[in-house]
């Protein structure tokens, strides 16, 4: 099972102008995210476990992001739910390991999807100066993480997050 899940709400936590508080995250675009994003994924675990469960084995892999490692400005609500769904591989991999289930994540980094295409120039470029292989990655390169981590090629890998980034420092 892929849990892929994922939408945004960007927003600082608080924005001040001088010295006033001028706006704050809405509590409705924390919780649209949270639903999505984090519980989400909790919901589909819980259907899908057991009948992985039920067959002696099982491949869970879930969709979280650079930015649940590093955090990134203005997505303290995405930061969140990725982390959290960091924590929920790790803790599900020692939980569901001995019915020979594997749970793993993939953390993308800057990949050329819509919203990157939709991004201005600048934003772009900004990002590519801070990915050392100075390329935005191809759906390709996420869908080869994922393929691996599913295959009996990575039968003795669990709990883990791997990185699809190209090396990507984010978190400014």
């Amino acid at each position: 099972m892929v849990n892929n899940a994922g939408i945004l709400r960007d927003n600082k936590l608080v924005r001040v102008k001088d010295g006033e508080l001028v706006k704050q995250m809405p509590e409705k675009d924390f919780d649209a995210v949270i639903a999505v994003n984090l519980k989400g994924v909790f919901n589909c675990t819980q259907v899908v476990a057991p009948y992985m469960i039920n067959q002696g084995e099982g491949v869970i892999l879930n969709a979280a992001s650079v930015v649940g490692l590093d955090g990134n400005f203005g997505l303290t609500n995405y930061v969140a739910t990725k982390a959290g769904v960091i924590g929920m591989t790790k803790v599900w991999a020692r939980e569901l390991g001995r019915y020979n289930i594997r749970v793993n994540a993939i953390a993308p980094g800057f990949i050329l999807t819509e919203i990157v295409r939709q991004m201005p120039e600048e934003i772009v470029h900004g990002m590519l100066a801070r990915t050392p292989l100075r390329r935005v990655g191809e759906p390709r390169d996420v869908a080869n993480a994922y393929l691996f981590l599913a295959s009996d090629e990575a039968s003795f890998i669990s709990g883990v997050t791997l990185r699809v980034d190209g090396g990507i420092v984010v978190g400014t």
